[in-house]
């Protein structure tokens, strides 16, 4: 079979609602109880044990699916979009974790760790991220995420439409096939810069929900791991094919702690459209909370993100192997505008918060 070509950019038009995407459900107290490293995945690991419990209602023109631990939006444009909470990957292997409400509307939670070291997640009014820090046993913090800027012009916030980029490297080394790349490739794409000019900083909604943003960095396809249908599990025969992709993250963000890394689930176009966003989400935050479980990737320098079928690389309406995989991009340069190599702030002084 001929090599697939680059992940194909959705042929629908831009989202025609400019709306902000809801916050997903919020997590229930049980859903914030620490869980001890090494502890198996709680909760479902297929559509099945679910999916009888989704609701679908109308909310200003466009159709939003409410299941467990996400919500799915379709707006009239065709585009779909899922979004999931974060925190229940920060779970794994915590001390404490403490929810504050803020006089503003907003919501602090601290995951705090064995060590005594924290990290720090700022919610908005909306349930939308604002910022991500790391707080050290001194006190000292590191601001991996700062996600309050939002651009008036992006579509409902977060959709940003761009030239696609022009490509002056070679495909292998844009699109890399973790099955065949050499260790040091894969670190190689993990710290590559952009293709292009980073114009400005992007919000990571944009960054999540914006293709041609992405593509102005360089990706590596996970082929090697296999789920089973309508499933996320990742079973122990797959661990170790994650190895090389998690020792090339931990040495990345060993150079520089300000590394954030998306991870992308993509299905192909067998099954129903709502099904396979789901799932594809599913699956990038499974891949996400192993790299923490199993090899010790900070939870706090990985974002996941599911597309379901919209980006196939093999075109086809058949089962795909190439079509079901897990994209690991960096996207650094994306949130602060191309100053990826910001070095962490002098011991003592900490950001503005």
């Amino acid at each position: 079979m001929p090599p697939a070509g680059p992940p194909a950019m959705s042929n629908r038009p831009p989202p025609q609602v400019a709306a902000p995407i809801p916050a997903p459900p919020p997590p229930t107290p049980q859903q914030l109880t620490p869980i001890a490293p090494g502890a198996p995945m709680q909760g479902p690991q297929r559509l099945d044990d679910f999916r009888a419990q989704r609701r679908e209602v109308q909310e200003g023109g466009r159709t939003v699916i409410y299941e467990p631990g996400r919500v799915i939006v379709r707006d009239p444009s065709g585009q779909a979009f899922v979004r999931h909470d974060e925190l229940e990957r920060f779970r794994y292997g915590a001390r404490d974790i403490r929810v504050l409400r803020e006089d503003r509307g907003e919501t602090r939670t601290v995951v705090i760790r064995p060590d005594g070291s924290q990290i720090v997640t700022i919610t908005g009014p909306d349930g939308r991220l604002l910022r991500r820090i790391r707080r050290d046993i001194g006190g000292r913090e590191i601001i991996i995420i700062d996600n309050t800027y939002r651009d008036p012009q992006a579509v409902g916030g977060f959709y940003v439409d761009l030239p696609p980029p022009e490509i002056r490297i070679p495909y292998n080394r844009y699109i890399v096939d973790a099955e065949e790349a050499p260790p040091d490739v894969i670190y190689d794409t993990l710290v590559a810069p952009p293709v292009e000019r980073v114009q400005r900083r992007y919000s990571l909604d944009e960054v999540r929900y914006s293709p041609s943003v992405r593509q102005l960095m360089p990706s590596i396809d996970l082929n090697t791991i296999t789920f089973e249908t309508g499933s996320w599990e990742i079973g122990p025969d797959q661990v170790a094919k994650l190895q090389v992709i998690a020792d090339g993250l931990n040495q990345a963000i060993q150079r520089n702690p300000r590394e954030v890394f998306l991870i992308e689930g993509h299905t192909d176009a067998v099954g129903n459209e709502t099904d396979n966003l789901s799932l594809s989400d599913r699956r990038a935050e499974s891949v996400a909370t192993l790299m923490t479980q199993q090899f010790g990737v900070p939870a706090e320098n990985l974002t996941s993100q599911g597309y379901g079928e919209q980006y196939l690389k093999e075109q086809t309406q058949g089962p795909s192997r190439i079509n079901r995989r897990v994209t690991v991009r960096r996207i650094t340069p994306l949130l602060n505008g191309g100053q990826a190599a910001l070095p962490p702030p002098p011991p003592g002084v900490a950001p503005p918060r």
